[in-house]
């Protein structure tokens, strides 16, 4: 390997509590870096699946049923980047994404309580997907075929000991006034003791140094610009995604363990200058094949806010919802089951905000690329 690249390699038939040197599970400032690296150089990180191996090809419905959520998700990292202060911006540009190297494997679950219709798809399913380089087809979506856009679902620096205190009151607050907010749990936490696994901050939710953003179009060749909190930065990484619909709506992707090459950059003070508090990125290109960035052929649902007779105002959810609900019911009239459909549209389906100021009802669009069917 030339000199100028550095890895973080992992053996992906242990869990990550096995082989914990190479990464972690909670956001905290005082994880150990795994990797210094000087900037402009190229460095390779390995990485495991969001539900760190606890699925196989052999997985059925009751496996996922019987997930432990507590290892979710295991991150590679954290790297320490020479020269990046708190106030700086951090220029992560992704080069290039190996798809499981090690079996061509993935998969997409429904998981009991999860997901942005958990309330709608109680019962546990798995779609276990063949990848085939370009593209991945699945024998429980017969007469699909996605054709790859991987991207790293988690990219995320360490919070400052200020910013993880302000995440963990207000997160607090929102489950206190019923709100979904998984809080710091010591279970399945790696590393397993101490100060990092009771109150560092679980991997769900995306904040203002990144994590689980799940953006699509942070494809290789986009470039990702976090504002730096701690000394390093500390970057990790993990969940990575063969393909994704703009919405990820069951809760999963085709979740895949990966190898990313990656570069960084830090702009000195620019975080500070700009006063740049939460994930940015851009990209010169498309950010996937032109006929998934922009599909040539689609058929589209719509949704606004008006349910039961009710209407509510300006409610962007309850018109993601209903366009949701409108997809599943018209993948239904092309053979798809409801489980079937609702993993379809996690994994296919781009939802868009087509407007927000004909109040009360805003409009959210759901489209469904055609070429996808083989």
């Amino acid at each position: 390997m030339p000199a100028t690249i550095q890895r973080i390699a992992i053996d992906p038939t242990r869990p990550l509590a096995a082989q914990a040197e190479t990464g972690h599970n909670r956001w905290h400032e005082d994880v150990t870096p795994v990797l210094h690296v000087d900037p402009g150089r190229t460095v390779v990180v390995e990485t495991r699946d969001a539900f760190d191996g606890q699925l196989s090809p052999q997985s059925t419905a009751a496996d996922v049923a019987r997930l432990d959520l507590g290892p979710v998700h295991p991150l590679t990292g954290p790297i320490y980047v020479n020269g990046a202060a708190p106030g700086d911006l951090l220029e992560i540009k992704l080069l290039n994404i190996e798809c499981d190297p090690w079996d061509a494997w993935g998969y997409t679950v429904e998981v009991p309580g999860f997901g942005f219709l958990r309330d709608l798809f109680p019962e546990p399913y798995i779609v276990h997907w063949n990848l085939y380089g370009d593209y991945a087809e699945s024998p429980q979506l017969p007469g699909v075929r996605i054709h790859a856009a991987p991207f790293p679902g988690i990219a995320g620096l360490a919070p400052s000991t200020a910013l993880r205190g302000e995440v963990t009151r207000r997160e607090a607050d929102l489950a206190a006034r019923g709100g979904f907010a998984l809080l710091p749990d010591p279970a399945g936490a790696v590393p397993p003791h101490g100060p990092i696994a009771e109150q560092g901050l679980r991997t769900i939710p995306p904040r203002e140094t990144g994590g689980n953003i799940d953006i699509k179009h942070l494809t290789p060749g986009a470039s990702m610009l976090l504002p730096v909190y701690v000394e390093g930065g500390l970057f990790s990484t993990g969940d990575v995604h063969f393909a994704q619909g703009d919405c990820e709506a069951c809760g999963t992707a085709i979740e895949i363990r990966s190898a990313l090459h990656l570069q960084f950059k830090v702009h000195k003070g620019e975080a500070a200058r700009r006063n740049i508090r939460s994930p940015q990125f851009f990209r010169d290109d498309y950010f996937a094949d032109p006929v998934l960035a922009v599909p040539r052929r689609f058929y589209a649902t719509t949704g606004f806010s008006v349910t039961d007779g009710v209407n509510e105002s300006e409610n962007l959810t309850l018109a993601a919802r209903n366009a949701l609900l409108a997809m599943i019911e018209y993948l239904g009239t092309r053979g798809f089951d409801p489980q079937q459909a609702y993993a379809l549209c996690s994994v296919a389906v781009d939802l868009h905000v087509s407007q927000v100021v004909d109040v009360p009802n805003f409009i959210v669009s759901a489209l469904l690329p055609l070429d996808i069917f083989i």
